[in-house]
């Protein structure tokens, strides 16, 4: 049997190099609360992700949450994919906003702008994309639509840290972008996450909003979580920084294999990646069409089989759950993608035996 091929792996530095972080913690006796190294690391991100202002979180999750009750929103709709994680449904759910799911663009996985425009209503009161796999919405089309209509746009970034796009991060379109931190992810604090803004005002508020709402001692603005991310967390983000370049080029690497032995065969599709200025490379997802010998989850468990770990990226779609039910829209397209897509491992170290051996068992039934 071969050794176990996951999914994803965590990148992380030597153990070495992370105790002399450790030990400043300990000799500063500050934990949390935006402490020195929380300070240190929204400066060298907001120099490396080249953004205005960001703030930390413990978890993309409760980063969403608070993004979109930063923004005030009245009870209404927000438009938003089915084809995610659950956590961008969750968040507006949270906020005591409907969802409201439309279809998608079957080539970049993400929301589709004309079918954003037609579910709009009197009711709505915000947009929530999802950048699917660090590839970018239409985020000319989709700022359209919301100046037209007066709308919040907050962008799910949670894949597409340090992509670059028209100029600029990807991360600086909308209102307001948030990313994710989790271990899975391309940069990761072992659990984190973070929210993009454009304004220092904005930045006090959510900085705020994730510490209980505390203004002062005896001042509270609002009812909200706390989302502060700690020392520890914020220390080993820090010296993930110094690294993160050839994390992304290693990426690059792999994704670039995956394409030059995948490209012939029949039947399966490699999701393609918009020319960017910066590309994450955060997913390797394939489409396994009905040329294919091999349905999807027949795919899935023959990698099983030998010991490879890929994995239904989204599948189901939130429409499928039995507590998003109750939202059920016409999303074709995001169905049938959810039913061929299996993300491929994808990791830097990923190695050239192991890539031909996914690349083999893909290959064997033709």
């Amino acid at each position: 049997m071969n050794e176990p091929i996951y999914v994803t792996q965590p990148v992380l530095p030597e153990l070495e190099a992370f105790i002399p972080y450790l030990e400043q913690i300990w000799e500063n006796k500050i934990l949390t609360n935006c402490g020195p190294l929380h300070q240190q690391l929204e400066k060298e991100l907001c120099e490396y992700l080249d953004v205005p202002f960001i703030s930390l979180f413990n978890n993309g999750t409760i980063a969403l949450v608070t993004a979109l009750q930063a923004l005030d929103l009245d009870q209404g709709e927000v438009i938003t994919t089915p084809y995610t994680f659950v956590a961008t449904a969750h968040s507006i759910v949270w906020n005591k906003l409907k969802p409201v799911f439309v279809d998608i663009d079957p080539i970049t996985s993400n929301i589709d702008p004309n079918e954003v425009e037609k579910a709009i209503t009197d009711k709505t009161v915000a947009i929530l994309p999802v950048h699917c796999y660090g590839i970018p919405c239409d985020v000319a089309l989709l700022q359209k639509i919301a100046d037209k209509n007066n709308l919040k746009l907050i962008y799910d970034a949670a894949h597409a840290f340090g992509c670059k796009y028209q100029g600029q991060s990807l991360l600086n379109y909308g209102d307001l972008s948030v990313i994710s931190f989790h271990a899975t992810k391309v940069f990761n604090t072992f659990e984190g996450g973070a929210i993009v803004c454009h304004s220092a005002e904005m930045k006090q508020r959510i900085d705020q909003l994730k510490n209980f709402g505390i203004v002062n001692e005896t001042t509270i603005i609002d009812a909200s979580l706390n989302g502060k991310l700690s020392e520890v967390h914020a220390a080993l983000g820090l010296l993930q920084l110094k690294t993160i370049d050839e994390t992304l080029e290693a990426r690059k690497k792999v994704d670039q294999i995956y394409r030059k032995l995948l490209q012939d065969v029949q039947g399966i599709k490699c999701i393609s990646r918009l020319n960017m200025e910066k590309d994450n490379c955060s997913y390797f997802p394939i489409v396994i069409s009905e040329d294919y010998p091999l349905t999807r989850d027949q795919l899935f468990e023959k990698f099983k089989v030998q010991n490879v770990f890929a994995r239904k990226y989204f599948y189901p779609i939130m429409t499928d759950l039995e507590i998003y039910q109750k939202y059920s829209a016409e999303t074709p397209q995001a169905q049938l993608l959810s039913q061929q897509v299996l993300c491929l491992p994808m990791y830097p170290e990923l190695t050239i035996e192991q890539i031909q051996l996914i690349v083999n068992v893909i290959k064997s039934v033709m």
